[in-house]
């Protein structure tokens, strides 16, 4: 039986609608990707990995906006957060942004967390003046400069991939290229055009991304962008989408 590189993102696991599409999600021999947005809690999301670990020969997770939302009650915040984040799932076995790229099957899978810094926003258009604010606005911003994080994590990742040789999977939460939000005041926090080049520098076969909750797939550059969300349960997507999406196939084992 073929082995399978599949991906899925934005499981909201606090709904029980969600909490039972994910139970179900199972694979032995198949690796699966988790694009951010699991949930608000650190628990949760520790506890939802580890039983797709159990049901999964692997597990690549990136987080997501939700995965950072911060409370004035919590002790961990801001980059706090995320590095405790990244240790608990380390000890369960899954693999995080901040960890060596796994190979499936000739292919370097590379989770990223790159963030925004505002830059896929019309011009004027600033978190102050948008229509709507996003939670993180409330949840991260107080407590981490998003910009400058967005910055350093560029940084950090473009090293990191510039060691890569050959074909690519890569991983975000959030859309490398500004297609699937232009026009939309989403598109504030939705990336950063620092990130433009990335699928064709990189030899990407597939880029990986959620955050929108509009499954689909986009050619930009020709390259595949597969937005994976799952979304809330008002959102789900028609059972004729793939979800989990098929992102590779892998030899038979």
């Amino acid at each position: 039986m073929a082995k399978t590189l599949w991906a899925v993102s934005d499981l909201h696991v606090t709904f029980p609608e969600n909490r039972a599409r994910v139970d179900g999600l199972a694979g032995p021999g198949d690796w699966l990707i988790v694009a951010g947005d699991v949930a608000e809690k650190i628990s949760p999301v520790v506890e939802t990995l580890a039983g797709l670990i159990s049901r999964f020969e692997r597990v690549i997770w990136v987080p997501g906006n939700h995965e950072l939302f911060n409370r004035r009650s919590e002790k961990l915040t801001g980059k706090a957060r995320y590095r405790a984040l990244v240790g608990e799932l380390r000890a369960i076995g899954v693999d995080t942004p901040e960890d060596p790229y796994p190979v499936f099957d000739g292919v370097t899978v590379c989770p990223l967390f790159t963030l925004y810094d505002y830059s896929f926003a019309r011009p004027g258009l600033t978190p102050d003046n948008a229509r709507f604010k996003l939670d993180d606005t409330l949840a991260i911003a107080p407590y981490v400069d998003i910009p400058a994080w967005c910055a350093e994590r560029l940084d950090y990742t473009r090293a990191r991939l510039d060691e890569v040789r050959g074909p690519t999977v890569l991983i975000n939460h959030w859309p490398l290229v500004i297609e699937p939000v232009a026009g939309r005041d989403v598109a504030l926090w939705s990336g950063t055009t620092a990130t433009r080049d990335w699928a064709v520098k990189y030899r990407a076969r597939a880029v990986i991304h959620g955050h929108l909750h509009t499954p689909g797939e986009r050619l930009v550059d020709g390259r595949r962008h597969l937005d994976v969300s799952l979304g809330y349960p008002f959102e789900h997507h028609p059972a004729s989408r793939p979800w989990p999406f098929p992102v590779l196939g892998g030899a038979a084992g």
